[in-house]
């Protein structure tokens, strides 16, 4: 599915970002990326998409090589690979359905998208992405009525609306609480294997690293100094990663989940959406008139 062979990426001030990074993902597994800030975890995902230009190397998805591509190659290109931001990147004044349906911009016109005229199969596999995440009658809702928990989820659910091969998540529970932060990383994980798509996740935590992927890779100055299964984490593992330091509290069986409503959208969120909603927003759209 994806393999990279030799990436390398300096920058123009001349600091080495990666350094010959080399590895390959031949299952729909939930892949974590983890390591110190300036180890190179951003720039990694970046360059797959060439949000980032790499220095040298090759990074092939199903065959294709996307370094090679021109413009219009990795414009294609790009349909294949659904981003998903620490930033969630929503539009503040548009509304979560239009938040969604833009991941469908690069197989519409530009006129249709622009006079909301999306075919009614993207609307209903948008309504469809609301009930999974558990955004249920959010589709009029202002992205700038959602709590953080909330706008993650519109985030997971417009990359998933691309149909996508590949998923590449960037840093997805820096800005959220301990709780909202497992939410969305068992989301995550949850549709990443419903969808059969693998998913490179870059994630500071390592205890949810553990948890919830099927494989880490531990970068280093750019390098690649461990690559294997979150049972095979330990201190001397951490340390090579991190350098030194007291790992006995971070290396912890995962507790118990918490059983009463560790699925739910927050209130807090709910209520600020309600005190937002302006009148006639119920005009939007709405299932049974989607077409447009």
């Amino acid at each position: 599915m994806l393999t990279i062979t030799d990436l390398v990426k300096v920058y123009p001030t001349g600091a080495r970002a990666l350094n010959g990074v080399s590895f390959t993902v031949d299952e729909p597994k939930v892949v974590a990326i983890i390591g110190p800030s300036g180890a190179g975890k951003s720039t990694l995902l970046r360059c797959i998409n060439r949000l980032v230009e790499p220095t040298s190397g090759h990074i092939e998805l199903d065959g294709t090589d996307i370094v090679a591509l021109s413009r219009r190659g990795l414009r294609k290109a790009r349909r294949r690979m659904g981003m998903i931001f620490q930033e969630y990147n929503l539009v503040e004044r548009l509304t979560v359905m239009e938040n969604l349906l833009s991941g469908r911009l690069g197989y519409v016109g530009f006129w249709r998208a622009f006079r909301r005229k999306f075919p009614p199969g993207d609307v209903s596999a948008a309504f469809d992405l609301l009930d999974r995440v558990g955004l249920t009658g959010y589709h009029n809702t202002r992205a700038d009525a959602l709590s953080g928990g909330e706008r993650q989820r519109v985030g997971i659910a417009r990359a998933l609306m691309q149909r996508p091969e590949l998923l590449l998540v960037d840093e997805p529970t820096a800005s959220l609480d301990p709780k909202t932060s497992r939410q969305i990383m068992r989301l995550l994980v949850e549709l990443a294997r419903e969808h059969n798509t693998p998913a490179l996740v870059n994630i500071h935590d390592v205890a949810l690293a553990q948890t919830f992927a099927d494989r880490i890779i531990g970068l280093a100055d750019g390098r690649i100094v461990f690559d294997g299964l979150p049972g095979e984490m330990n201190p001397d593992v951490l340390t090579r990663i991190y350098g030194e330091e007291d790992w006995s509290t971070t290396i912890r069986k995962v507790e118990e989940e918490d059983e009463n409503g560790d699925d739910t959208v927050d209130e807090a969120g709910k209520e600020k959406a309600a005190a937002k909603k302006k009148p006639g927003e119920e005009k939007g759209f709405i299932r049974e008139a989607s077409a447009g």
